[in-house]
């Protein structure tokens, strides 16, 4: 098989979270790989900081600070990306929030906040990216799922209908965008070391529990994801739509 196949150098690559956990790995690998980068995130220090490093080692990057849940952000910004590169070739929707309580105690605000992140900036900026996408004929949408996705998790209620209701999004987005060129997959990482599952990690019971539950025996970094990520990225993945790509270690199949 050709490596041409999995070039995607000189694509414009949108990455929302992309200044901080596994989001930054990625800006960094697919610039790494010939991508030009334009992250999107709430912290201006932490996706300057992405940026500047990407810059430093030659290659090419953006970042613009907002909130995806913000709809006239969200408008704003990919109207200003494509009018700046000519191009939206490549989503990421990486941008995720989880707050684990028990159900009794979730407050309405915990509710939105996740599901205002997880599930509507999703779609937002996928919506506004079909709508580019489409100028251009041509165009990868990759939604991050979880393995909540396809199993619930005690006291993650809001996040796992989240994480499910984006897996789903991606099936009925991929149906509906398949006739302009548009291909849309999700990847479902496993157990990843970031700051937002830090305290999963902290916690040395649920620790022993995360990691005997995994079959290749350790947790996950960014570098097990991004193989995945440039192939969903790139014409090597260009039948393949409507899909969710599990990445954990082999945590799903035990």
């Amino acid at each position: 098989m050709s490596t041409n196949l999995f070039d995607i150098s000189r694509k414009i690559a949108v990455i929302t979270g992309g200044g901080s956990g596994l989001g930054q790995g990625y800006a960094e690998e697919l610039a790494q790989s010939g991508a030009c980068v334009v992250c999107i995130g709430r912290h201006e220090q932490s996706l300057k900081h992405t940026v500047e490093k990407i810059i430093s080692t030659g290659n090419k990057a953006d970042y613009f600070t907002g909130d995806v849940s913000d709809v006239k952000f969200v408008e704003k910004v990919m109207s200003d990306i494509y009018s700046e590169y000519g191009a939206i070739d490549i989503l990421i929707n990486n941008a995720g929030t989880e707050i684990a309580k028990p159900i009794e105690k979730v407050t309405e605000n915990d509710f939105n906040k996740v599901i205002s992140v997880n599930l509507k900036g999703t779609y937002m900026m996928a919506k506004e990216a079909v709508k580019y996408m489409r100028c251009n004929k041509s165009g990868k949408i990759i939604n991050i799922a979880s393995l909540g996705s396809f199993i619930g998790f005690a006291e993650s209620t809001v996040y796992c209908a989240s994480k499910g209701a984006v897996m789903q999004f991606t099936k009925a987005l991929a149906m509906e965008t398949a006739k302009n060129n548009i291909n849309v997959n999700a990847i479902a990482p496993g157990y990843f070391l970031t700051e937002m599952t830090k305290e999963f990690f902290e916690d040395i019971e649920h620790n022993e529990w995360i990691c005997n539950r995994i079959p290749i025996g350790r947790v996950g970094t960014y570098k097990d994801i991004i193989g995945t990520l440039i192939f969903l990225s790139s014409h090597a993945s260009d039948y393949i739509t409507g899909q969710t790509f599990v990445v954990d270690g082999g945590w799903l199949a035990g």
